[in-house]
């Protein structure tokens, strides 16, 4: 198929080269020259903006950080003069872009207007899936529409699951975030109290792994530097899933709390632990980067 893709970061790059890799014909934009020279060089072709990127492709992904960019790309600046007026041959468009739910209808009713069908279509797996092509994607929108996003969604990933209509994706993908922060910031803490007792952190990490506190963050993603070859924390927190993501998502996951009159006290703190994180110097480092927070005075 002919791929328009928009958003060549950390996670977009990956994702893009796998569809490639599949066979398809993907045009790729970014604001990063960089970041196209690099997917060129691996069989992607080029477009000078997004527009031109789209201009014959079946089917559009965008993977931005925020909704403002997401608005912007497709509404653009005054809800006009975006994106959808410029997709008159009528592409499949899926945003793969962790965004509020909100902003995920207004662009999805933006597009129906047009007679185009939109996807909010974030995904699960962090980096290391999205260079695996084993990324777990969230989907809200028409069932046709999932339909007929799988067979490219499959270059991507493994696990395809259609939460309900637009926006549904997005708020499945927040309440998986919040927890995601709440099991990272608690498996930081549990291994610093262990160290602070003098328990070694491999040796900690492997007896939580076996044991009741088993979980995501500590089975794949270790926080602690040096236990798992290969994790962010093992290359000084360079790359990955950035902190300043994290505490982007643990806030709306916040905002949604507060519509819904929902408790989330631990989501709460760890939006205050990100935060606090980010504030201190570490947005651009990865999110289990958390650690260093309960690491303070040991000389590291």
């Amino acid at each position: 198929m002919k791929i328009a893709f928009i958003g060549l970061g950390n996670m977009g790059a990956p994702m893009a080269r796998n569809l490639v890799g599949a066979g398809h014909d993907v045009c790729v934009f970014d604001l990063v020259e960089a970041a196209m020279a690099d997917l060129e060089g691996q069989g992607a072709r080029r477009g000078a903006s997004a527009e031109a990127a789209c201009r014959d492709a079946e089917v559009v992904i965008s993977m931005l950080p925020a909704g403002v960019h997401v608005r912007g790309l497709y509404l653009g600046g005054d809800g006009q003069g975006g994106l959808l007026d410029a997709l008159g041959h009528r592409p499949l468009i899926i945003d793969a872009s962790t965004i509020s739910p909100d902003d995920a209808r207004v662009v999805g009713a933006a597009a129906a207007e047009r007679g185009l069908t939109y996807l909010d279509a974030p995904v699960s797996g962090g980096v290391g899936g999205a260079k695996a092509g084993t990324l777990t994607f969230i989907v809200g929108g028409d069932a046709r529409g999932v339909d007929q996003a799988r067979p490219v969604l499959e270059g991507m990933g493994k696990n395809i699951f259609h939460a309900g209509e637009i926006g549904a994706g997005q708020v499945a993908k927040i309440c998986n975030n919040m927890l995601l922060g709440i099991l990272m910031s608690g498996t930081a803490e549990a291994l610093s109290l262990g160290v602070k007792n003098g328990l070694d952190p491999a040796v900690l990490s492997e007896i939580m792994k076996q044991s009741s506190g088993g979980n995501w963050a500590l089975n794949v993603y270790n926080p602690w530097p040096g236990v798992m070859e290969g994790s962010a924390a093992s290359r000084d927190y360079q790359g990955g899933f950035l902190t300043d993501l994290m505490a982007k998502d643990l806030g709306l996951a916040w905002e949604l709390a507060l519509k819904a009159r929902a408790s989330v006290p631990m989501g709460s703190q760890a939006r205050n632990l990100f935060a606090l994180h980010s504030a201190q110097g570490s947005g651009g480092l990865d999110f289990s980067s958390i650690q260093t927070l309960y690491r303070a005075g040991e000389g590291q």
